[in-house]
């Protein structure tokens, strides 16, 4: 019995500060939503007039959530306030689908330029090892979201109207929310409608980034162990990418956790690809969170609309993956050992999104 108790002692110890900061960070997470919501909706007329001068056509908006998320350094932000902008009729349903792909796009540009920026000052590693796993990234989430963009903008019209009309009034009511409305009506009565926004920006931005933190206390050996094996199986890597990101709602933590077992050699590039595929479905847990806290069924169709594009393409890239990896492996090869190539190529993603909001498309 005492050695029993002392186990158990021993399980809170190391757990505690775990399950404190996950619950803590998911307590922030339901603030900040409901922050965000009533902050968007108090603002509505004064937003939708700021958003109008920037956004001219679709592509502009495409543009704008590409470089707020250059901004924020975070894609899951930029989303859940693409969501909240749409539930008080700020942006079109079209508009939203785009400025979540931007914020996918945009998310895997960061882990380049971050990468490209540390070899540039510093000079610690060489290029292809500062870069490679942003590299291989970047390379697999464009190769998904720029088919899945063409084809979600061309269905979303006809699955709106076939389907939107069957799925308005139906995402269920989620009373959570309602704890926090005293809190947060009096954040935008007493301190006003601009401050409450940046509040809910940053307390959304502070879940986030505490989540990410916890997630760093976690004993990550057992998963390395237990699953680095089985992602010979292409399909199963797949799963394993969709579900752990999916569960800690973070790609940080996802990648991060196989990244000693790359560099080591333990999985190789061929490998890790169809993790990473897993990972950009996965990703996007938090962002369906939102909608369906903030009971917006026409965002909920918006966002499976992204994420239904995005497994087609992802599944004729696995059923083909013979030569889809020998794509990616060119680009990735030629960009990794390029310095000429990388630099236009790093200066193209400033460019492309810059381009976008300024002409009118």
């Amino acid at each position: 019995m005492p050695h029993d108790d002392s186990r158990l002692l021993t399980w809170i110890r190391e757990s505690g500060p775990v399950l404190f900061g996950a619950l803590a960070a998911l307590g922030l997470f339901l603030f900040a939503v409901q922050l965000l919501g009533a902050s968007t909706e108090a603002a509505a007329g004064p937003l939708e007039r700021l958003f109008r001068r920037i956004v001219s056509g679709d592509g502009s908006a495409l543009g704008v959530s590409w470089l707020a998320t250059y901004v924020v350094t975070n894609g899951s932000i930029v989303a859940a306030i693409s969501v909240s902008l749409f539930d008080v009729s700020i942006i079109s349903s079209t508009e939203l689908f785009l400025m979540v792909i931007g914020s996918r796009l945009g998310s895997a540009a960061m882990v380049l330029f971050v990468g490209a920026l540390d070899y540039f000052q510093k000079h610690r590693y060489s290029l292809g090892h500062a870069t490679e796993l942003g590299l291989l990234t970047f390379t697999v989430t464009h190769s998904i979201y720029l088919p899945a963009t063409v084809l979600g903008y061309l269905v979303l019209p006809s699955l709106e109207h076939s389907v939107g009309g069957l799925i308005v009034g139906s995402v269920p009511g989620f009373q959570l929310l309602v704890v926090f409305q005293p809190i947060t009506r009096a954040v935008v009565s007493s301190l006003g409608v601009w401050p409450g926004l940046a509040i809910a920006v940053g307390v959304l931005f502070a879940s986030l980034t505490l989540f990410d933190r916890t997630l760093g206390r976690v004993n990550t050996t057992w998963l390395r162990e237990g699953l680095f094996g089985r992602f010979r199986n292409r399909w199963v890597a797949f799963g394993i990418g969709l579900l752990v990101t999916a569960v800690t709602t973070s790609v940080v933590f996802s990648l991060g956790v196989i990244v000693p077992l790359y560099n080591r050699g333990y999985v190789k590039r061929r490998e890790i690809v169809p993790y990473i595929l897993g990972a950009n479905i996965g990703t996007f847990a938090d962002t369906l969170a939102v909608a369906i806290l903030l009971e917006s069924s026409v965002a909920l169709l918006v966002i499976m609309t992204v994420l239904g594009t995005g497994s087609l393409v992802i599944t004729g890239f696995l059923v083909w993956y013979p030569a889809y990896y020998r794509a990616v492996a060119s680009i990735h090869n030629r960009l990794e050992t390029d310095r000429r190539v990388l630099g236009a190529f790093l200066l193209a993603l400033l460019l492309v999104p810059v381009l976008l909001v300024a002409l009118p498309v």
